[in-house]
């Protein structure tokens, strides 16, 4: 059985990379009093305060929402239909394809009588969760590098790409820092689902893809994660237990590595790899108390829940859902649930850590999100931007041209 850590991670049982020292250096000063009378030092700005008044390397973006691309099928239709459609990230020739999920109400969690199941996966919880489109499939590496290494600034800079309106929100966005290895781990990059990033690296993801497009996009709440697994069913699986093989890529038969996304089965929602491959990334904060923050006077409430999201407060930990092909079939039910930890970075020895890389994390990856009401744009970096002090410190560092 795959080994697991604390919050329930587990780690590959073949680690695939190395990363290079980077070091960090902190200053501090003292004052020392003479024996008289002082004026009062004047107060310090903090890290973040400091950090803020460097120019940046990036441009400003406008104060108004960036303008939608027009793409077929990608609003609601006369009757209020949603329909799959195809989305285009512009200055490329990268597509990728999202499935419409209707509203419904579910039960969220496992009976108490699931076999495996663990304590932070209950108690079930009655859930209402809105029309949505998600996406068909894991984000692959073709989407992903074209943010992670910057691809579509570089097709505008040898003018092998028109610029597009969208360009003034999209540069705006925070890219991450290049990686010292490839890191995709010599899995493969064409076709193969992108892997190893921080949340704080999937939301920069969801936010430069909202401004590429003109259209609200965001990682999954726990809920509708589970919600679109599920499909209608009420069973540990989407799937008849017996038929994992062809339904999930998990140890026995991933040939020890993720696999394309699209090969297998897909569920009643059309949506593929639900179920292993690689773990996908949600917005809530992980509980090891399961749901108990939803309960209404300690019980369990009569009427759904809508929408629910734990906003996290904290780095760690924080939710992935899916399981991944290095795990067992424990790992890949409906209810399982796994939370973040700083083992995820064990390989990265920089000082600070990087906020853009998970270095151990070579099963850790992304599906999108479109709710069918987004948030006015006002409201949008709330699900976008980084979440904590420690992380808006190093990134407002690095665009500022600082490491």
């Amino acid at each position: 059985m795959t080994s697991q850590a604390t919050f329930s991670t587990s780690q590959p049982r073949s680690l695939r990379g190395t990363v290079l020292l980077v070091a960090g250096i902190s200053v501090s000063a003292f004052a020392a009093t003479v024996g008289i009378a002082q004026e009062a030092a004047p107060q310090e700005p903090s890290p973040l305060e400091t950090e803020q008044k460097e120019s940046s390397v990036y441009p400003e973006a406008p104060a108004t929402a960036p303008p939608a691309t027009k793409v077929e099928n990608s609003e609601p239709g006369p009757d209020g239909e949603l329909k799959p459609y195809t989305e285009s990230i512009t200055g490329t020739t990268v597509t990728f394809a999202m499935t419409p999920i209707p509203e419904g109400t579910f039960l969220m969690g496992s009976p108490d009588d699931e076999a495996d199941r663990k304590d932070w996966e209950g108690p079930q919880i009655p859930v209402k969760v809105s029309a949505f489109w998600m996406g068909t499939h894991e984000v692959r590496w073709n989407e992903y590098s074209v943010f992670m290494d910057s691809l579509d600034k570089r097709r505008r800079a040898k003018s092998e790409a028109e610029p597009e309106a969208q360009d003034a929100w999209a540069d705006a966005v925070s890219r991450p820092t290049p990686p010292y290895v490839p890191m995709d781990f010599d899995m493969g990059t064409d076709g193969y689902p992108a892997i190893s990033m921080t949340q704080f690296a999937a939301k920069q993801y969801t936010k430069w893809l909202s401004m590429k497009t003109g259209r609200f996009y965001r990682l999954p709440t726990e809920a509708e994660w589970e919600y679109a697994y599920r499909a209608g069913t009420q069973s540990a699986f989407y799937f008849d237990a017996d038929a994992v093989n062809d339904n999930a890529w998990w140890f026995d038969n991933c040939d020890g590595q993720y696999q394309p996304p699209g090969k297998l089965t897909a569920n009643a929602f059309g949506l593929y790899d639900m179920s292993g491959n690689v773990c996908e990334w949600c917005l809530d904060a992980f509980t090891q108390d399961g749901y108990q923050h939803l309960l209404v006077d300690g019980k369990v409430p009569t009427e759904p829940v809508l929408n629910p999201l734990n906003w996290p407060t904290e780095l760690y930990p924080r939710v992935a859902r899916g399981g991944h092909w290095d795990d067992d079939p424990d790992r890949l039910r409906a209810a399982a649930r796994r939370g973040s930890n700083r083992s995820w970075k064990s390989q990265d020895p920089q000082l600070p850590k990087s906020i853009w890389y998970h270095t151990d994390a070579q099963w850790l990856g992304i599906r999108l999100v479109r709710p069918l009401n987004p948030p006015p744009f006002e409201e949008w970096h709330k699900y976008h931007d980084a979440d904590i002090e420690e992380i808006l410190v190093i990134q407002n560092r690095q665009r500022s041209g600082k490491r």
